[in-house]
């Protein structure tokens, strides 16, 4: 028996190098399993999927790998004949091809269930065997009740492995039934990335890698094929992508020999089904009564329509017909013959035009046309431009985009090419919008046209791309529709205002509002145009505002804002506020995402930070209820930000994080820089230092990619905050100075006030005060305009930080006191845990005792765990708060000393310990004398090392207890 294990397992090459699997893991460890003889698991497996995942990939890995014994392979086949494929013969021919195998009989083909576990069982012989059938469902019916048959009757300790492959819509046949099953999934994002990597021959450019990656949606067969057909040019982004990526010839390949398994009328249920989806590809399916009375106009029979015919591809439900896979949709569709798919959609709109539907009846119309057709061009061109015609922003995208295939006329097409653009843009389809606006070109266009094109790119840069050119390309845009269509070109004003407010360059936004408003004055009617004619000629002040500019009953949310804005950034305060408020009151009366967050804006600018709550959900229920679907992210930061700025961290976390995710959904990786922004500042309160570094870093990167300084001084702003919470003033003081430093070296001009307070308390707990006062004096101004409900609060208690002894005190009385009025646990909290560790500093035990207690309330109230962390360990330090049971190395220390040798572990000198602990350099030589006694260390070296043992093994102390 040895001798013919070793002439069986000779057929075998030595195991071959490992295939490239991406993203397989999980199934790999599971075929590693299916091999193990000892193991505990089933001896069968089916792998099941969609066409493409990599079933047969897997099956050839688990071949290779398997080095126990010989491996019989046998690949299902679609008949060419009558004669079903008997899967029985073609096991018993690979069967006969191992040593001491017998050729197959005629009648091996009838071969029993029991016949075929009896083959198996003999060629095995007692030894490791692996069989592996891909594609088990194209075996004849026979074939599959005995294969089903034996693979339920093999041991776990027998000899045989068995390893199927079907296709996902018959992992639920009968016969497959009841053995164990692995679904594959598509591969995540990572792995397809490095699948891509490893396919390409040459770097991927990073616009080609998206639309790529978009087009696969995670399938590595898909993803493989489309390479395979692309020029190192196209992958590198020195030539245009083939339209579509994935194209006839390409679906076919994959998906291909699943739909050659369907008769010729299942088929045409496909079909129908897949043709009836294109007008509606974001709903449940295709609408069954639709696609019934379709089928009828071609003449086809009822039997046709039931889903049972193809089970697994199609179900029914809620009377929606719906693919169980994109991919088979997709292929069902484009890799039809063209007079089939013509005939498909000029049945369907047939139908909707007969039960009235506008739209979709034109685009399946549309869709059934070859060639150009300018009639039908303008008539769909003009329903999807109709407002009042019901249909989603997608489906006029569509409608307009089809509409330009069908013109001949090279502007025109340019022009619906660039509405698509507009409508995807406003769906939130932004890698479509910049596809489309590639295909329109940059011809001989008229103004008004390149003008709309430039605000479709200029919005695109402003959500994704650096932000000064989004400012320069609506800038361009408003020029260009100044006089054709200026309400548009006032907000693309307003928005290149937006783009340069993000860059931080304040001379920048003011030209882009200078040049927004001379486009308000052709806005309104002419009736009312005189009287602002006549002012704009008159002498101006302060970049040409006229000098009477005072709002009254006109002129509306868009220049109440631009005047508001305008007045705030020239720091004319008492013009901006009354022109604010109105922005701010419009917003009871708006539904529009757009408008609102124009008054969610104002609201925070004028310190109304309730009322910036209130406008941001809002905001969020109309960009959901009427969008535009791309509001949903920008809705969700106004709210996220709005919520951080009250101190409810919980809340304003929950909305950014579903900001990040509708943001990447969307293709805005600005706005996403924003929430990552939201998200470290909120993970700084708490103990959280691995996610404010990576939510910081996150923004960072996009920041400084794309020019992006207010979301780049919140992200250093959350370092910096969570520093000081874990007790390092030195760190935290060199991290925050230049966000408060004037000029354009500095922090963003609307955040560098907002930071200024945890400057003053890191420089002040550093021993550098002289730094601290300069920023208080500036920080005054900020709290009397009362943009910040909490800044006169913060305003006293950092003046308490940097004062003499003789005022601090009651300088931290009126903190306290303003804090009352204004509200806000955690502004509040830290204020108490300051003048708690300023009085236990001069002995006012009891007093101090109080302050901190409150404050470690109030802080695990609102989450703050690291600064209930400093709280705690500050009435420790006051003998208020019990020890805490712990064994090791450091129990003889007293908390005071424990915390002094923490902080020297951490690097500190003597004065930087003493500056943290608020106590003198004197006290600390003195404890850490005593420390090196009882430790019997003899240099902070030795110290250092026993301390970071005692901690990583755990024995001693709890994370409340570390210093801060």
């Amino acid at each position: 028996m040895t001798g013919r294990t070793n002439e069986r397992q000779s057929l075998e090459p030595v195991p071959p190098p490992h295939l490239a699997l991406h993203g397989r893991s999980t199934e790999l460890a599971a075929l590693t399993a299916l091999s193990d003889r000892a193991g505990a698991g089933a001896p069968v497996l089916v792998l099941t999927g969609d066409p493409g995942l990599g079933r047969t990939a897997l099956t050839e890995w688990a071949a290779r790998s398997y080095t126990v014994g010989p491996v019989l392979r046998v690949r299902g086949s679609r008949a060419e004949s009558a004669v079903p494929f008997s899967g029985v013969h073609a096991l018993r021919c690979a069967a006969a091809g191992l040593p001491g195998g017998r050729p197959p009989g005629a009648a091996d083909t009838g071969t029993t269930p029991e016949g075929l576990l009896h083959l198996l069982t003999a060629t095995a012989a007692g030894e490791p065997l692996l069989v592996c059938v891909d594609d088990a469902h194209l075996w004849d019916a026979p074939s599959r009740a005995a294969l089903g048959f034996a693979a339920r009757r093999l041991h776990a300790t027998g000899p045989v492995r068995l390893l199927l492959t079907v296709a996902g819509h018959h992992a639920a046949d009968p016969d497959f039934a009841a053995l164990p099953v692995l679904a594959l999934a598509p591969l995540s994002a990572s792995a397809e990335d490095a699948l891509l990597d490893a396919t390409a021959r040459v770097p991927v450019d990073p616009a080609v890698r998206r639309e790529l990656l978009e087009e696969s949606r995670g399938n590595p067969a898909l993803l493989r094929a489309m390479v395979a057909r692309l020029s190192p040019a196209e992958l590198s982004g020195e030539r245009r992508l083939p339209r579509p990526p994935a194209d006839a010839e390409t679906l076919r390949e994959v998906a291909g020999p699943l739909l050659a398994e369907f008769p010729a009328d299942a088929g045409d249920l496909l079909l129908l089904v897949a043709a009836a989806h294109e007008h509606d590809p974001e709903g449940a399916g295709a609408d069954a009564e639709l696609v019934r009375a379709a089928a009828g106009r071609l003449g086809r029979a009822p039997t046709v329509l039931a889903p049972d015919r193809i089970p697994g591809v199609l179900v029914l439900a809620d009377g929606r017909f719906r693919f169980t896979s994109s991919l088979v949709r997709r292929a069902a569709r484009v890799c039809a013959r063209p007079d089939r798919r013509r005939a498909a959609h000029r049945a369907l709109g047939a139908v909707l035009e007969s039960q009235g539907y506008g739209l979709p009846a034109l685009l399946h119309r549309a869709w059934s046309i070859a060639g150009h057709d300018p009639p039908t061009a303008d008539r769909l061109s003009a329903t999807a431009g109709d407002p009042y015609v019901a249909a989603s922003r997608r489906q006029r995208a569509a409608a307009y985009a089809r509409a330009a295939e069908l013109t001949a006329d090279g502007c025109e097409r340019a022009e619906r090419l660039t509405a698509a653009a507009e409508q995807s843009l406003l769906a939130g389809r932004a890698r479509a919008a910049r596809r489309l606006l590639d295909r329109a070109g940059d011809g001989a266009l008229p103004a008004a046209v390149r003008g709309r094109a430039a605000w479709v790119r200029g919005i695109l840069a402003l959500r994704d791309g650096p932000a000064a050119d989004a400012g320069e390309a609506l800038l361009l845009a408003r020029s260009l529709l100044a006089a054709d269509d200026p309400e548009r070109a006032l907000l693309a004003g307003l928005a290149a205002a937006e783009a340069a407010w993000a860059t931080g360059d304040v001379v920048a936004c003011l030209r882009a509002l200078t040049a927004a408003d001379r486009t308000a004055v052709f806005v309104r009617p002419v009736a009312e145009r005189a009287p602002v004619l006549a002012a704009a000629r008159a002498p101006v002040t302060r970049q040409g505002v006229p000098p009477t500019e005072a709002p009254g009953k006109e002129p509306g949310p868009p220049r109440d804002y631009l005047y508001g804005m305008r007045a705030m950034l020239e720091r004319d305060f008492g013009r901006a506020i009354p022109w604010l408020r109105r922005v701010v009151e419009h917003a009871w009366e708006e539904d529009g995402p757009e408008r609102l967050l124009w008054s969610g804006a104002a609201a925070l600018l004028l310190g109304d930070v309730p009322a910036a709550c209130r406008i941001g959900a809002r905001t969020l229920a109309a960009a959901r209820s009427r969008g535009p679907e791309a509001s949903v992210p920008r809705a969700l930061e106004l709210l996220a930000y709005a919520e951080l700025r009250t101190g409810q961290h919980g809340r304003a976390r929950t909305h950014a994080e579903e900001g990040l995710r509708t943001a990447h959904l969307y293709g805005q990786s600005n706005v996403a820089a924003h929430h990552h922004a939201v998200l470290a500042l909120a993970a700084s309160i708490a103990d959280e230092p691995a996610r404010v570094t990576h939510h910081a870093a996150a923004a960072l990167a996009t920041a400084r990619r794309h020019g992006l300084l207010q979301a780049a001084t919140l992200a250093e702003w959350a370092s910096g905050r969570a520093e000081l919470g874990r007790g390092r003033p030195f760190e935290a003081a060199a991290r925050l100075g230049p966000l408060v430093r004037p000029g354009p070296d500095g922090g963003h001009f609307a955040v560098r006030m907002l930071a200024m307070p945890c400057y003053v308390e890191a420089a002040a707990l550093a021993g550098q005060r002289d730094d601290a006062r300069a920023v208080v004096e500036e920080f005054a101004q900020w709290a009397h305009f009362g943009a910040d409900t909490q800044a006169p609060a913060q305003l006293a208690r950092c003046r308490a930080l940097v004062a003499d002894a003789d005022r601090a005190d009651e300088l931290y009385e009126d903190a306290l006191s303003l804090h009352a009025r204004a509200g806000g646990d955690f502004e509040q909290a830290r204020t108490r845990l300051l003048y708690g560790k300023w009085l236990r500093r001069r002995r006012r035990l009891r007093e101090a005792r109080a302050c901190l207690r409150d404050a470690l309330v109030a802080f695990e109230r609102c989450g703050a765990g690291i600064w209930a962390g400093q709280a705690h360990a500050e009435l420790r330090a006051n003998g208020a708060a019990p020890a805490e049971a712990r064994a090791g190395a450091l129990d003889g220390l007293t908390p005071q000393q424990l915390r002094i040798a923490r902080c020297v572990a951490e690097g500190a000198t003597n004065r930087e310990v003493a500056l943290r602990l608020a106590v003198s350099t004197r006290t600390v030589d003195y404890h850490l004398r005593r420390i090196f006694a009882v430790l019997g260390v003899r240099s902070r070296v030795e110290l250092s090392r026993m301390v970071e043992q005692t901690e990583n093994s755990g024995t001693h102390g709890s994370r409340s207890g570390r210093p801060h």
